[in-house]
């Protein structure tokens, strides 16, 4: 039942007439003013209209379960099915119908636990809004607003719901996401902002007339489609398994040739030749990625870094340049306040007390609270009337507070950049020389300067003083930059600060003083020569840097070759951290550096980055040691059966037995997303020569240690066909589980302890795969003594390969050397012995 407090339509069409009426007719439909609604209406309200978000599409989970047996590999599956069906084979068909259905299970459950995953994480970077409610401001969930509601919208904020301006200065809103607008537009009093838009200037108060699906944005949503990005890994991957399948579809084309000319049973030719090739195909490959990423995404979370964008874990992997804000991130981000420098005729203290006045607490900037912690008695500040209040926006780059003092005088005080607060007054002129000479002075000394002003009574600025800021390394700081470098990441300082101050703290910090002036670089319309290219590739940092300039930095970079890692916090930083190959907005970054970037930090400091860095690379250790094992392991199972029934006309295996081994193999290789992994010292590059060479060179001998257990069975121990067939499957079972620890180290497979839940997951899948063959179940039985025959002889074969690839190692190694196969701007996989987990 409609709330009779309430009025405003549900529909987008009462959201249209609410943002073309007048304000104050708005306020009445609303019932509400400046003032806004109490916490109660506001309750009820929430029931009427719903939460203030764009309802998600979500699939049904049932028809989603039913997706899994729906598409070319699961097909291939039906037609064995139905194949065995048609020609009476009913233990077949019973076992490859529970395996497909088996199969669709652990896909479902696995990709369900890491959408869940990730969708927990993001539910951390939810956005919150500043409402006044029952007189009284307060932040709340932005999904928690109702039309009525008075919300307070500053720098950076991202606008939560479309709302009436109300009187007050005008404001900069960035609505190029929604409009398609390349400009900012200024809003005055009664215009309207669009949710999901960006303030870019000013600070003012608003009423917010429509929420959820009645928003602009949300009448059409349902038209976007957002297209998730695959990364380089990603795609090497997709073509390892495309790869696989032409493979797998040609071999298995020869054998389906081969057998009809030799007369064999078209039907049950057709059905072996299914099953070979659902085998051979890397069904396990999107829930691998998917449970290895969110795996991922949860290890960066307890170290207070939330992943927006699961392949971006793999982009990080690569970064080799890491441009990094130094406020902070490099620095504690807590100003503290040194002994200011004042003209003649003004005390330290009345310094203190105008920039305190031209600073509110209540807006949690570093600045002002780093001001107003200064004065000597805070209670002197509370006897001052603030009547009008302009927070700093980067253009003004100044505050200014009208004031009423106790005495009942009124004046206006503003803090900001010293040349800034210098052009305004009126004895500028005459105290330049010595503000230059003190700002000079205090950026000797690594400080921030902080210019003050103060009107007299004809209303005339007069400059007062200038106040030193100093916001001091963290305390790893200094590690950590080194640890990145010993990693392969070079980190680059990008800051706005003067030189000065940039080239005093990144000595402080070990990073070298060469540090450019971003005065001198252009923006992303401009070509930057090949000698400017190669000083922003050797700079140390960048300082008086501006949006534009980050963005053209990071641009830069990429052209030259390089995969570039981003840190922001701010709404102008959104562009640079969207184009970065990796955007990073650190802790108490702004709604809209949050949203444009890939991972969100929820802590101060660059650890937590170089914890990202190190973890992305053990998740591209996981990933290569999968594609390795599974094409060798495709190569293995192909090879051997293509020869054995080419050249000796004999079915190695049974479809059962072939199904029964993809099946134990994508079990087991799901544990590898927990595996303790070394990572390598330098950035990780895809390299397909390298993965390509060791998986054939495995699947190679793989076939010959099969052809020689053939070979004994048959001429040595006068076995039969059948059990044959059942100690060629246990071998390759056996086998093509040992490989997992082979393909998992660059060094002997001992050099690394691999994970218990992988140990576990192996002996599992093995001692079923045994027991399958001690009992005969799904075929003939072998004895014990047979069964350890089959253990000791794959046991020695792997001891084999596993010397075997470390030769194959030192050959690519050698010959990639040789061939330079690095460029001159990316560092080349490192042959050093990699680090310890």
């Amino acid at each position: 039942m409609r709330p009779s407090t309430t009025a405003q339509p549900a529909g987008s069409g009462g959201a249209d007439k609410l943002r073309s009426l007048p304000l104050k007719k708005v306020q009445a439909i609303l019932r509400s003013g400046p003032d806004g609604i109490g916490q109660a209406e506001a309750d009820t309200r929430l029931n009427h209209y719903g939460p203030n978000e764009i309802e998600e599409k979500t699939t049904n989970q049932f028809l989603k379960l039913l997706g899994y047996l729906w598409g070319p590999i699961p097909w291939m599956i039906e037609a064995a099915v139905i194949l065995s069906a048609v020609l009476g084979h009913w233990p077949d068909f019973a076992i490859i119908l529970v395996l497909l259905l088996a199969n669709a299970a652990v896909g479902f459950t696995e990709e369900r636990q890491a959408g869940n995953a990730v969708a927990a994480l993001k539910a951390q970077l939810a956005i919150t809004a500043t409402v006044r409610r029952d007189g009284t401001w307060a932040s709340h969930p932005s999904r928690d607003l109702v039309p009525g509601d008075v919300i307070r919208l500053r720098l950076g904020d991202v606008v939560p719901a479309d709302a009436r301006l109300l009187p007050g200065g005008p404001a900069e809103v960035d609505q190029s996401a929604l409009t398609g607008e390349s400009l900012p537009a200024t809003l005055n009093p009664g215009d309207a902002a669009y949710s999901g838009s960006i303030v870019r200037r000013g600070e003012v108060d608003a009423l917010v007339y429509a929420t959820g699906s009645a928003t602009f944005f949300g009448a059409t949503a349902h038209l976007v489609q957002e297209n998730a990005s695959t990364s380089h890994f990603q795609r090497a991957v997709l073509r390892i398994g495309n790869f696989l399948i032409v493979l797998a579809a040609a071999l298995v084309s020869i054998i389906v040739v081969v057998a009809t000319i030799r007369g064999d049973p078209f039907l049950t030719t057709v059905e072996f030749a299914l099953v070979l090739l659902v085998a051979a195909i890397p069904v396990a490959m999107p829930t691998v990625l998917s449970v290895t990423m969110a795996v991922g995404a949860r290890l960066l979370a307890k170290k207070q870094a939330i992943v927006t964008r699961l392949s971006a874990i793999e982009e990080l992997a690569g970064v080799d340049i890491l441009c990094t804000d130094k406020t902070g991130t490099l620095t504690m981000n807590e100003l503290t306040l040194g002994d200011p420098f004042t003209v003649e005729g003004v005390t330290a203290a009345d310094v203190v007390l105008s920039a305190a006045l031209a600073s509110r607490a209540e807006d949690q900037d570093t600045i002002d609270l780093a001001v107003l912690g200064a004065v000597s008695d805070d209670q002197r500040l509370a006897d001052y009337r603030i009547s009008d209040f302009h927070p700093f926006d980067p253009v003004g780059k100044r505050t200014e507070a009208a004031v009423m003092a106790p005495t009942g005088a009124t004046y206006s005080v503003t803090k900001g950049a010293p040349q800034i607060v210098l052009e305004l007054c009126a004895n500028g002129e005459s105290v330049t020389t010595e503000v230059d000479a003190a700002v000079r002075q205090f950026a000797e000394r690594g400080f921030r300067a902080l210019g003050v002003a103060r009107t007299d009574a004809a209303g005339k600025w007069h400059f007062q003083g200038v106040l030193p800021l100093f916001d001091p390394p963290r305390d790893d700081a200094k590690h950590m930059i080194s640890t990145a470098v010993d990693m392969g990441v070079a980190v680059k300082m990008v800051t706005g600060d003067q030189l000065a101050i940039a080239q005093e703290t990144a000595e402080k910090l070990g990073m070298g003083r060469n540090i450019l002036d971003a005065g001198g670089l252009g923006d992303s319309t401009h070509q930057e020569t090949s000698e400017a290219t190669a000083s922003i590739e050797a700079a140390d940092g960048f300082a008086q840097v501006f949006p534009e300039h980050k963005f053209h930095i990071v641009d830069i970079l990429q052209t030259s070759g390089h995969i570039v890692g981003m840190t922001g916090d701010g709404v102008n930083d959104a562009p640079a951290l969207k184009k970065a190959d990796c955007g990073i907005a650190v802790s108490g970054a702004t709604d809209a550096a949050r949203a444009a970037a890939d991972i969100v930090l929820t802590t101060p400091g660059l650890s937590v980055i170089i914890d990202a860095i190190t973890e992305s690379r053990r998740i591209f250790e996981r990933m290569t040691s999968y594609a390795i094992y599974r094409i060798a392991e495709t190569l293995r199972v192909l090879l051997f059966m293509t020869a054995a029934i080419l050249i000796f006309n004999f079915y190695p295996l049974t479809p059962i037995m072939i199904v029964i081994l993809a099946l134990l193999n994508d079990a087991a290789i799901l544990s590898i997303a927990y595996d303790r992994v070394h990572f390598e010292k330098t950035p990780q590059v895809w390299d397909m020569r390298r993965v390509l060479g060791i998986a054939t060179v495995l699947g190679v001998v793989g076939p010959i240690a099969a052809f020689g257990l053939f070979y004994l069975g048959q001429n040595v121990f006068g076995l039969g066909r059948p059990e044959l067939q059942t100690m060629m499957y246990l071998l390759l079972s056996v086998a093509g589980h040992l490989t997992i620890f082979l393909t998992r180290t660059r060094g002997p497979f001992w050099s690394e302890k691999p994970a218990r839940v992988l140990v576990i997951a192996v002996v599992g899948t093995q001692a079923l795969a045994t027991s399958l063959a001690l009992f005969g179940i799904f075929m003939t039985a072998l004895s014990w003594q047979w069964v350890l025959f089959v253990w000791g002889y794959a046991l020695v074969w792997a001891l084999i390969n596993d010397r075997i690839k470390l030769v194959a190692y030192s050959v690519i190694d050698r010959t990639h050397q040789r061939r330079g196969r690095s460029g001159p701007n990316r560092p080349s996989l490192s042959t050093a012995p990699p680090t310890d987990s």
